[in-house]
């Protein structure tokens, strides 16, 4: 309770920046459109007095959208941040955050000055210590309410224009739940049943890698806010040839429950968890958004799913013909693209020879079909957290791409990419903003490197390291055993030699006598006679 108390307490003092902001979902700010909060520090907007930032008008680009959405000024996620604010803070230097309070990923300190590279490493390489710790973090942050930040259960026409803010507290974990739903939500046309289902902004289309790339860097930011563990990183699940979920332990993230096999195990903290935004199809007939509300239990049932649609867990052969496309991203951009990386490492592409609108779905998309539950509807897959190690390690394919091909910034599309894909597009919903193409490049730009894309003897050092460390935790109690067996030997010993010189000069009857007078009374012989002896030698054979 008090670690609860004392987190709380450093959320009210430092602010974080995901969307939306709760200084920014007030009726004033929503009808001057203006989201620029003060700083702490100085007290001034964007921290403008002391050279952080300062509040700017968002100029979004005019290129052209791809045909797949036919409408125009219907959905408030176009030429996102404009229907709910034209002006937020524009940060200097390192700085940033809707306040400009935080630093930009890879750098720390109080100036932002300090370059950092943090390790995100196999789940299955991490100690006891640091699995049991992962663990913890992601509950604590469930179950631990945002301070700093509020979700959206309304569009800005059912807000009035701003004059009605409709919003909802949520756990910082929910708050990533209801970003990856609310951004991949079907359009609302107005009305019950009267929904646009063809869009997303931040699937099947180029910003997919990009998008997911932000998203998991803001989640990593938060926890380390949250626990004050600036040494946090996510750690991902290398799936390649897996035979199931071998993730799926109670000691990680949840076994299957006896009693259900669509449930977590009693046994794992992840059985108590309650998911929101997981029922698109009832939002579309009922023409609304999700409300936030909690909506049962994580479900999960890997392997038990649609074998038409998905096979098995994707191959280490099919990751590395992905990696081979040299094109990120081709044609119309969409789920039909041929030969497109993107496409192809999304799932929509044949893994196996890259045409587009395959029958069956591959690599990121088939992980998700296998858990078959929670994971497998886009709007609601985060809740469960296996999310997190699954997009960890599809972020570090699109990774290895990225540094196997160099693609120059012009690979990634400037215009006619499906909504919200364009490079200059600003990602929904994130604020502060952020540029699809300001995330095509390397993770080591970003302060942050995958221990699988290390030199060779890196590789090594790391894939033992948690054995070391087991080691090294055990080995002051290894030492005391050797200790004390010493001890014990020594006493026994001494014990052996007292009782020699005790009994040197007595007599005892007849008898064997035993090294230098001890004398032991005779005993009847282990084997009686030799007619006995293939029966005693028969059950010394069938004793052993």
């Amino acid at each position: 309770m008090w670690l609860s108390g004392v987190v709380i307490f450093l959320l009210c003092l430092v602010p974080t920046h995901q969307q939306f902001p709760r200084l920014c979902a007030t009726q004033e700010a929503l009808q001057t459109r203006e989201c620029c909060p003060p700083w702490q520090g100085d007290s001034s907007a964007c921290g403008a007095r002391s050279g952080r930032g300062s509040c700017e008008d968002v100029i979004v680009s005019n290129q052209p959208d791809g045909p797949q959405y036919p409408f125009s000024g219907l959905d408030d996620r176009e030429k996102w941040p404009l229907v709910f604010f034209n002006r937020t803070c524009q940060c200097t230097g390192n700085f940033m955050g809707f306040n400009c309070a935080d630093c930009k990923f890879g750098y720390f300190g109080e100036r932002c000055s300090e370059r950092r590279e943090s390790l995100r490493r196999n789940i299955f390489h991490l100690t006891r210590a640091e699995r049991n710790r992962f663990v913890s973090y992601l509950n604590l942050a469930k179950q631990t309410p945002s301070i700093d930040y509020v979700v959206a259960t309304g569009t800005y026409r059912e807000m009035q224009n701003g004059s009605n803010p409709l919003f909802a507290n949520v756990s910082i974990y929910d708050v990533f739940v209801w970003m990856h739903y609310y951004v991949s939500r079907n359009a609302l046309l107005g009305g019950p049943g009267n929904v646009w289902a063809n869009v997303d902004f931040a699937h099947w289309a180029p910003a997919f890698s990009p998008w997911h790339r932000v998203y998991l860097l803001h989640w990593e930011h938060e926890i380390r806010k949250l626990t004050g563990d600036n040494t946090f990183s996510i750690p991902y699940w290398d799936w390649r040839d897996a035979q199931g979920c071998d993730v799926c332990t109670d000691e990680l993230m949840g076994s299957r429950s006896p009693l259900d096999p669509d449930l977590i195990s009693p046994s794992s903290v992840f059985s108590s968890w309650k998911v929101l935004c997981s029922q698109a199809e009832e939002y579309n007939n009922r023409g609304v958004l999700c409300d936030a509300r909690e909506e049962g239990p994580v479900r999960r049932n890997p392997g038990n799913h649609n074998r038409n649609l998905v096979e098995r867990i994707p191959t280490s052969a099919e990751v590395e013909f992905t990696l081979s496309l040299t094109n990120y991203d081709t044609g119309p951009m969409d789920r039909t693209a041929n030969m497109s990386f993107r496409n192809t490492l999304e799932g929509f592409g044949d893994p196996q020879t890259g045409l587009g609108s395959s029958s069956r779905l591959g690599m990121h998309a088939a992980l998700h079909v296998f858990m078959n539950g929670s994971m497998s509807s886009v709007q609601g897959s985060a809740n469960d957290p296996i999310f997190l190690l699954h997009h960890a390690f599809v972020d570090s394919i699109y990774e290895q791409w990225l540094r196997r091909h160099n693609p120059a910034p012009s690979q990634y599309p400037e215009a006619n990419a499906p909504i919200g894909h364009n490079g200059d597009y600003y990602m929904a919903p994130f604020i502060p903003l952020h540029q699809n193409k300001e995330y095509f490049i390397s993770s080591k730009d970003l302060g942050y490197e995958y221990s699988h894309l290390l030199a060779t003897n890196q590789r090594l050092s790391e894939s033992l390291r948690p054995y070391l460390e087991e080691l090294r935790e055990t080995w002051p109690w290894m030492l005391c055993a050797a200790l004390c067996g010493v001890i014990v030997t020594i006493a026994v010993a001494a014990i052996v030699h007292t009782v020699k010189q005790r009994y040197r000069n007595l007599s005892w009857p007849q008898g064997k006598s035993w090294k230098g007078g001890f004398v032991l009374p005779e005993r009847q012989p282990l084997i009686h006679n030799s007619d006995n002896n293939d029966t005693n030698h028969q059950n010394y054979q069938t004793a052993m």
